[in-house]
């Protein structure tokens, strides 16, 4: 995955913002991590230090940031803050839908309990996904795509790739 957009709320600089959601991620393997400290770096941004590092899975992360609490995740973590979609600044709101439409997860940063950025993500496929599928299919097998994405991302992917069904937004645990 790679960081393809960002929006930060009014009166948030990006780069900080973007400095801020790295720094928080750590130095997690983490596929989403991974992009958003690619995105940091490119940039050549410093990261502030963290502490309190928590992971809370399949929901994204918590940490300290000089005392204050910072979470970073996906759209399930806004849910167990307890933030409304109706809660985001409209242009985050905006940022988030368009991305979904396009099929990208979109990350969050929550600083205080108030969202302050987002960032859309999007999946690159490898050309060994495609042929892995098309070799499944040459064989009479159905092909089933299990992801923690939410339904745009997972049904984007699953057209792009001739996937026959796929079940989205799936925590951790239940993939089983």
């Amino acid at each position: 995955q790679g960081v393809v957009a960002l929006a930060a709320a009014p009166g948030v600089d990006e780069n900080t913002a973007l400095a801020l959601t790295a720094a928080a991620e750590g130095d997690s393997e983490h596929i989403i991590a991974q992009a958003l400290r690619a995105a940091a770096q490119k940039r050549g941004l410093t990261l502030p230090a963290v502490s309190d590092f928590t992971a809370i899975g399949g929901r994204g992360v918590r940490v300290a940031v000089n005392g204050q609490e910072v979470h970073v995740g996906g759209p399930r973590l806004l849910e167990m803050l307890g933030v409304q979609p109706e809660g985001l600044p409209e242009n985050l709101r905006a940022f988030s839908q368009a991305a979904g439409q396009r099929g990208q997860s979109v990350v969050y940063l929550v600083q205080g309990g108030r969202v302050t950025a987002a960032f859309a993500l999007a999946d690159v496929i490898r050309p060994e996904s495609r042929a892995a599928v098309a070799a499944l299919h040459e064989m009479g097998k159905e092909v089933a795509l299990l992801t923690g994405d939410s339904r745009d991302v997972a049904a984007a992917v699953a057209d792009d790739l001739g996937i026959d069904h796929y079940f989205a937004e799936v925590l951790p645990g239940q993939k089983d």
